[in-house]
């Protein structure tokens, strides 16, 4: 929905969190990857703090590194990733917990030297903002309760979006732009997010009052 409103180009970077044994849904670091290598991020307070020992780490790390590749080959097929190169680079995900994610995207992302990166979330820890916003250009984080429960408590439905509807959404979005590719090349229009009687589509906003973290 972000990039049909802003009329821009859509692709996925598929990230996998490391999820602590025995509460995988605490993050213990997170990758993804960049071509044939794989960035991995640590969140070392939550290693400090849960005890996690190095062989278990690697354990979790292995089994992701395997589930990430599958993902990539399901999402993109035999397509390789936009180029970011020099572009304005917009990373949205559904909120920030521990951040962790979201770190190993920016970090995979600087390697193709955008212009600008900028992360934007409906929803998130306001530390852990401000840590992303450390390493991003800019954060845009449109609730920051306190306290922070998870992301969850943003949304009234945060049932998971299915590899199906990630395939659709992206299918789409590269349709609309090989379609604006050959409109380009019979002398039309090139860039779809450029049509003047584009219009936003009315957006329903899953959280509370607003507040931007920076």
């Amino acid at each position: 929905m972000v990039a049909q409103a802003l009329g821009a180009p859509l692709d996925v970077v598929v990230v996998r969190k490391l999820g602590v044994p025995g509460q995988p849904e605490l993050a213990m670091g997170a990758i993804t990857g960049v071509g044939e290598d794989v960035v991995v991020v640590r969140n070392e307070r939550v290693l400090g703090h849960t005890g996690v020992r190095e062989h278990a780490f690697r354990k979790v790390l292995d089994a992701e590194k395997a589930e990430l590749r599958r993902r990539e080959e399901l999402y993109r097929g035999d397509r390789p990733p936009l180029p970011v190169q020099g572009k304005v680079v917009l990373l949205v995900d559904d909120g920030l917990a521990t951040g962790s994610s979201m770190r190993a995207a920016i970090a995979a992302l600087r390697l193709q030297h955008p212009a600008r990166l900028v992360v934007a979330v409906p929803v998130g820890s306001a530390s852990s903002c401000a840590g992303v916003g450390r390493e991003a250009d800019d954060v845009v984080c449109a609730w920051a309760p306190e306290p922070f429960y998870g992301v969850g408590q943003g949304y009234y439905d945060f049932s998971q979006t299915s590899d199906a509807e990630v395939r659709d959404l992206l299918a789409a979005s590269r349709e609309r732009w090989d379609r604006a590719a050959a409109a380009g090349a019979d002398g039309g229009e090139t860039d779809p997010g450029r049509r003047r009687d584009r219009r936003p589509p009315p957006v329903r906003h899953p959280w509370r009052a607003p507040s931007v973290t920076r």
